[in-house]
Order: structure tokens, then sequence, then C-alpha cells
């Protein structure tokens, strides 16, 4: 028998399962972690103790508990990649950034495919549906949070900028792609982006109650 002291595993190998193994028994894990635990409370640490593998394993093959949840629901496309790759942009031209990556994006069969499953199943009651709004309130709603702190916006004022931008995009990509609602279904990206564009700017300076300029203004009737 092997003393387990003198002989400790070693970093990223799996303790029960072959190499070749070792992807599948992440993903399974992981799928059994995410049920049980929701998108928001289930950890790499966790997924990897349930795995009987190392932590740097799950980093390995995933990258990030994003990664994971994607391969787990098998999403084609990582929706946080999409979002995060418009934040190149300066923070007065974020919003138009943010618009047209996203409507472009899903111009792509395969991306408007799967996100109008992933939309219908974020406003259901089912437990799938409660998984997507968490990896979309943590992965979507925090990265833009994260974008907009940048500026020195304070962290809870980030969080409800995020909100209301993903509330504006949601609704039109519902309305363009899962209702098919004219004259908004029609309309190019080009058009739709110029339309959008400056109420999510408008979120993300924070303008109106509540914002920069509500904040502003509050303190000039005060």
């Amino acid at each position: 028998m092997v003393d387990s002291e003198s002989h400790p595993r070693r970093r990223g190998r799996p303790r029960k399962v072959s190499s070749g193994d070792a992807r599948k028994a992440i993903a399974d894990a992981a799928s059994a972690e995410f049920a049980q635990k929701g998108y928001d409370a289930a950890s790499i640490r966790g997924i990897a103790r349930r795995a009987e593998v190392d932590s740097a394993l799950v980093h390995h093959y995933f990258e990030s508990k994003a990664g994971l949840f994607a391969e787990v629901v098998r999403l084609p496309v990582r929706p946080d990649r999409i979002v995060r790759s418009a934040f190149d942009a300066p923070d007065d031209r974020l919003g138009e950034s943010l618009v047209r990556t996203v409507l472009t994006a899903w111009e792509r069969t395969a991306v408007r495919s799967i996100g109008v499953t992933v939309l219908r199943s974020a406003v259901s009651d089912s437990d799938a549906g409660r998984l997507i709004r968490q990896f979309l309130m943590r992965e979507l709603k925090g990265s833009i949070a994260g974008r907009v702190e940048k500026s020195g916006v304070a962290p809870a004022e980030a969080d409800l900028r995020a909100t209301l931008v993903l509330t504006q995009m949601a609704g039109a990509l519902i309305i363009r792609h899962v209702l098919e609602l004219e004259p908004l279904a029609s309309l190019s990206v080009g058009e739709l982006t110029a339309r959008l564009s400056p109420s999510v700017q408008g979120h993300l300076d924070g303008v109106g109650e509540g914002g920069r300029d509500g904040e502003s203004g509050g303190s000039a009737s005060g």
C-alpha cells in the first residue's frame, strides 16, 4: 500500500481518474456542483474536490468558472468575452462600443441561436433559468461594473449603472430576436446602434436621478 504522506499527490494531477478522463470528470463534477449550489456559490475548489483533482487542473482545462459553465451548458460562444471585447473603447464611446459589439455578434447564426435559447431560459422559473441568470449577472454585469469602476465610480453606483445597461441591451435583443417585432427586427446594426448608444452611454455616465448628474443637481438645489 502506498504511503500518502511519503508520496504526496502531484499538483494538477487527478487522484482517481486518468488524464484522458480528467476533463470529463471535471465537467461532470461542475454540472453537479452548479445544480446543487447555483452558479454564484459554486467554486473551482469545490468542483475540484468533487472531481478529486487539483484546482490547477481545472484552470488548465477551463481557465475560469465562466469557461467551465460554458462547457457544461454547451455554449458555443462566451457572452462574457463578447462584452469584454468592447472595453478598449474610451469612456465617452463605451456605450456605442458595447451596443455595436453585441449587436454585431448576434448577427452570427451560432450566437443568435444560442442567445435566443439563453434569453428564454433566463426568464423561466426552471433551475436552468436560475443558473443562467446567475451567470449573466455575475459575468456580464460584473464585467461592465468593473469597467465603470475604473473611471472612479463607487462600486454600488457602478453596479446600478451596469444593471441599467443590461436592462437596455436585453430588452432590445428580446424584441429584435425573440419576439421579432418590427420595425426593430429589420433595422440594420448601424441604425440600431445609433439609436441605442446614447441611452446606454447615459446609463454608463450615470445620467439621471441617483447618477452623477442627479447627485450634482441635488447638491445645487441644496
